[in-house]
């Protein structure tokens, strides 16, 4: 057969292409962690740092910064041979306090606006205020029966109520007996930058948060018989906003078999996020632009998530839009979640130390993490189960086997959680270097062996509905043993 010049350049380039891809060495566990430096990870920190300082000093969903570090990450990622890189748009539910004033008998005091809330007049309310029933009794509608609360600001102590969680739980009652505004003061002693009422509810009042200093000093005040007035104005926008989650794979690898890794890209609006996450967000960059390099025998799918601080939005939107035939090739979930301040948590996923028990599948994921960490020299901690971070979607709606990894947002772990000074001052390089190179090795073994290692369930169109309706939050959120421990990160979507 003759063939064409055409024809010649065509073979040979489909040839050469061929041969490239036969010749990609096989991964292997020591050369990907070599491959991963403290520099590049670094480097990532340094430049979610600076779209920060651009952008009003956050990257928080719905805001500029946000959209920046999209761009930022689908940039590195997007046109590499061999991968395919996408976007997922969803819909978010966005709040941002335009402005907030509270005065207690004409003393300022700091009052972070509950996410939610709805808005007070321009002129806001003036008024006298109140205390709440203390303890349990404040989660509950019958106890402001014979308290005098109508038209007034009650001031209560956040509690973790039966309903309603530790903040509109508290709320709802005192709305219910006819409050005007309602001040929620923390009972811990970091300072106020989250809070939510979940979602906005015609049952709800304008609501604040403020520290635990202030409220026991003022709580005292009214105990001693003072008649404190008080100015409380709050403006919230509260509107649904459509953002991304941020998506890359590899081509070859076996796609019926899909092993995810995960991170989330927001931060909160009071800062940086530079631990939270973007420690989690440059773990897994790296990890993938490492993989590059090598050819696996499981397909490896990489996800940014959106609106994880709003409430895990982006991982569910994902986890609630894939069918059952999708949702039957992904074999395992990993999860990193603020990865560079404070100690070695391995997620207790075979409930050996806080009872809650993942998938199965979820424990091989932990013994493998653990027995990395200490062949390594690592002490580790093993990090409770809250459904705080986004390996709860897999879990919740897919019922997949997870793990993650942790440093902890107890105050001796990182005192700037969800605080503005959450910045490139405050990740550990060494850390995330030993993190990102225990994902590493979870990364080898699983896109190798993890057909041997993880047991597949197969689903169906029944199966997994049933799995969607179902709710396990209340049987592995142990928020008292979790502030015992002192932990701040409490629950699905954090501060609720």
């Amino acid at each position: 057969m003759r063939l064409s010049l055409t024809n010649a350049v065509a073979l040979t380039t489909l040839a050469s292409v061929a041969v490239a891809k036969q010749c990609k060495p096989k991964i292997d566990s020591a050369k990907l962690q070599a491959d991963i430096t403290t520099e590049n990870l670094w480097a990532n920190l340094v430049a979610l740092n600076d779209i920060a300082s651009a952008n009003g000093g956050n990257r928080a969903f719905g805001l500029p910064g946000y959209a920046a570090s999209v761009d930022y990450v689908f940039n590195r990622i997007s046109n590499i041979p061999g991968t395919k890189a996408w976007k997922q748009d969803f819909p978010a539910l966005f709040n941002m306090v335009e402005t907030i004033d509270l005065k207690i008998d004409n003393e300022d005091i700091y009052v972070y606006g509950l996410s939610y809330s709805p808005s007070t007049s321009e002129e806001g309310i003036t008024a006298e205020l109140v205390a709440g029933p203390e303890g349990a009794a404040g989660c509950d509608s019958s106890s402001y029966a014979g308290l005098d609360v109508k038209g007034k600001i009650v001031l209560i102590q956040r509690f973790r109520c039966p309903t309603g969680g530790t903040l509109a739980g508290r709320m709802l009652p005192a709305a219910r007996a006819g409050a005007a505004a309602v001040i929620v003061y923390n009972d811990v002693a970091t300072n106020v930058t989250a809070g939510t009422l979940s979602a906005p509810s015609p049952e709800h009042v304008p609501a604040g948060f403020i520290n635990m200093a202030d409220g026991l000093r003022i709580i005292q005040r009214l105990k001693a018989g003072e008649k404190l007035q008080t100015h409380f104005q709050q403006t919230q926008t509260v509107e649904t906003r459509i953002t991304q989650n941020v998506f890359v794979e590899t081509e070859d690898g076996d796609p019926n078999n899909v092993v995810v890794l995960g991170a989330h890209l927001d931060s909160v609006q009071a800062g940086a996020g530079i631990n939270d996450d973007g420690s989690g967000t440059s773990l897994i960059l790296e990890l993938f632009l490492a993989l590059t390099k090598y050819r696996t025998k499981n397909k490896v799918r990489f996800a940014w998530w959106g609106a994880e601080e709003n409430g895990l939005l982006g991982s569910k939107a994902y986890c609630q839009s894939l069918a059952a035939p999708e949702v039957d090739k992904i074999l395992a979930y990993l999860n990193f979640d603020m990865v560079s301040k404070g100690y070695f948590g391995v997620g207790d996923a075979d409930g050996s130390s806080y009872g809650s028990v993942g998938p199965a599948g979820s424990d091989v994921i932990e013994k493998l993490y653990i027995e990395d960490f200490e062949s390594k020299g690592h002490t580790v901690v093993p990090a409770i189960l809250t459904n705080g971070s986004d390996y709860a979607s897999f879990w919740q709606i897919l019922n997949k086997p997870f793990g993650y990894l942790n440093t902890g947002t107890g105050v001796a772990q990182d005192p700037c959680y969800h605080q503005a000074c959450d910045t490139i001052d405050n990740p550990d390089p060494e850390t995330i270097t030993v993190n990102a190179r225990a994902a590493a090795h979870m990364l080898a073994v699983l896109s190798l062996n993890g057909t041997a290692l993880i047991p597949k369930t197969l689903t169906n169109a029944t199966t997994l509905a049933s799995i969607r309706m179902r709710d396990v939050a209340s049987d592995v959120i142990n928020i008292e043993e979790l502030e015992a421990l002192g932990e701040r990160h409490l629950g699905c979507g954090h501060e609720v």
